[in-house]
């Protein structure tokens, strides 16, 4: 299947756990279906089998979710060397792609510094949630 339709099915799969709650996820799980079942049966087939464990999350509010899904550092952290190495053919030498990475990791880092938002209120949650393995410290 040609990459523009696939980033077209992904960005469909992402309304499903962008959802406001497990009910509209699981509505939108039955439209990607009917739209890309025929193309994509064996990613539909896993979400259904297992959807109690790929809509757990549901169960916490959005801003938990939010951390959920966006805090996975070491795919991220993938990602964005992928990005930096793919274009390039090849390497002259060790050093040169060690360059790269470490160039790129610096660029990369400064992300991880970024304050998460609306941190104050998660932090309540979270603690409410999870009184014996989160607490906020003052």
């Amino acid at each position: 299947m040609a990459s523009k339709r696939q980033k077209e099915f992904l960005q469909d799969l992402k309304q499903v756990y962008r959802a406001v709650n497990k009910d509209a996820a699981e509505q939108a799980l039955g439209e990607l279906e009917v739209k890309w079942g025929e193309d994509y049966p064996i990613v539909i087939r896993s979400r259904r089998e297992n959807w109690e464990r790929h809509s757990a999350y549901f169960q916490y509010s959005e801003p938990i979710r939010r951390i959920i899904y966006t805090t996975n550092t070491v795919e991220g952290y993938h990602r964005q060397l992928r990005k930096v190495t793919k274009n390039k053919g090849g390497f002259p030498n060790d050093t040169a792609l060690e360059k790269l990475v470490f160039l790129a990791y610096t660029r990369i880092r400064r992300k991880w510094t970024q304050p998460v938002q609306n941190w104050g209120q998660t932090a309540q949650q979270l603690a409410i949630l999870f009184p014996d393995r989160f607490r906020i410290l003052t």
